[in-house]
């Protein structure tokens, strides 16, 4: 199966969120978005064109596309081509585990995880 990451494309945000900013913080904060959470969940199931994608999160194409390009520019998501359309999939089967990872640490806190009031410098 060929999966291509797009290096030209679109970037995550973590990749320019601020200079220096380790791997491991950038990871993190291209995944702090609902809609790519959503979309690496439904792509956990299977490959997907934009258009499944739009019609099983009821998601606008647009949407949908922006965020598959950050996702492809983090390496997180590649696709094939197949005619005129392309099929999306996850790169990294590893990243379900760590989603899965962070639904038991939340489970375990009772779901208290909220965003801090104050950015720390």
């Amino acid at each position: 199966m060929n999966r291509t990451a797009d290096p030209g494309g679109g970037r995550c945000p973590g990749a320019r969120a601020a200079p220096g900013l380790s791997p491991a913080a950038a990871l993190f904060h291209s995944l702090s978005d609902e809609t790519r959470l959503r979309i690496l969940q439904t792509l956990a199931r299977g490959e997907a064109r934009v258009v499944d994608l739009t019609a099983r999160l009821g998601l606008p194409q647009s949407t949908v596309s922006k965020h598959l390009a950050c996702l492809r520019g983090c390496g997180l998501v590649g696709y094939r081509a197949e005619g005129r359309q392309s099929f999306y999939s996850l790169t990294r089967p590893e990243l379900m585990g760590l989603l899965a990872s962070a639904e038991e640490l939340l489970a375990a806190t009772g779901h208290t995880v909220t965003l801090c009031p104050e950015p720390v410098s």
